[in-house]
């Protein structure tokens, strides 16, 4: 079945990649419906909980400790490695972690002593993640389970831990089946994180990728329509209808949608704004914004 046989809108047209200025009703996202789980995380030794830019991550330290994380399959945020060190167990490090698409980042050695004081790192950490990652297949699977309509939350750039954290709590609290992060520029899973999740990264899958845009995609031939935020739109958020799967992206703090993201989604809404300031804080208005699906989906 094609993707546009899947995802019907009735007489109205899509947003992104091609717009009609003519007057429309009021688009509505048709109603079809779309639970994986993955092994629980491995536990490994030479852990130092530290706190990274105000962001608490536990870490793993030392060449042979890594290795082994990574051969355990323990589920790593990156993995920081000394500039210059390229022999011996590290050729082993980065194999494995190209393997599993983790990111290795290299900074200078002084950094590794500041992060690890009292440890002989041996030019080599790994973060962890506060709990496993899933993939956006899994997401999926998951809405496809379920007896509501599928709704995941996609988050392009989110660097606050705690606005990450906030949408988490949100998304849990809307019935959401999953959110969807960037393994660059933004927040991972983290302790703090987890409590501005108030426990609720607990409950919900969380999937990181290296393109929001593919995952979009990947999403749209599964049967979702995806809904964009943007200042810039003329449409308000609740001139859409939620009632059938929806993927929700919401934008970086700063920055919004990147152009790709936005040219990837369905559709683009905005919240009105009132007052002297241009946009809320992205965790208030993707509270807003889900709960307008919430309400929507109660009164269908």
């Amino acid at each position: 079945m094609s993707r546009q046989q899947k995802r019907t809108f009735g007489s109205t047209g899509r947003r992104g990649r091609g717009n009609n200025k003519q007057s429309r009703p009021r688009p509505t996202i048709s109603n079809t419906r779309q639970n994986a789980g993955k092994p629980m995380q491995t536990q490994t030794s030479a852990r130092v909980q530290v706190a990274d830019e105000s962001r608490e991550q536990e870490m793993i330290v030392g060449r042979r400790p890594v290795i082994e994380a990574l051969k355990a399959n323990t589920t790593l945020n990156k993995i920081l490695m000394a500039e210059g060190v390229e022999t011996g167990s590290v050729v082993e490090i980065l194999s494995k972690a190209k393997e599993r698409s983790i990111i290795v980042q290299r900074v200078p050695r002084k950094k590794l002593d500041q992060l690890a004081p009292d440890t002989n790192h041996q030019g080599v950490l790994a973060y962890m993640a506060a709990k496993e990652y899933v993939d956006v297949e899994d997401l999926i699977e998951i809405a496809r389970s379920s007896d509501k309509p599928g709704l995941i939350v996609v988050l392009d750039e989110i660097e606050d831990p705690h606005n990450l954290g906030s949408i988490l709590r949100s998304a849990d609290g809307a019935g959401a089946h999953g959110v969807v992060i960037s393994k660059r520029r933004s927040a991972p899973l983290t302790a703090t994180v987890s409590k501005a999740s108030a426990g609720a990264i607990e409950h919900m899958p969380v999937a990181r990728v290296a393109s929001i845009s593919q995952a979009i995609q990947q999403l749209q031939k599964a049967g979702f329509w995806a809904v964009g935020t943007d200042v810039e739109t003329n449409k308000r958020y609740d001139q859409i209808r939620y009632e059938g799967p929806t993927v929700l992206v919401i934008g970086n703090e700063g920055k919004g949608l990147s152009r790709l993201v936005k040219e990837r989604c369905d559709f683009l809404v905005k919240l009105p704004m009132l007052g002297q300031v241009q946009s809320l804080n992205a965790g208030v208005a993707a509270g807003i914004l889900l709960y307008e699906i919430v309400r929507q989906r109660f009164q269908a």
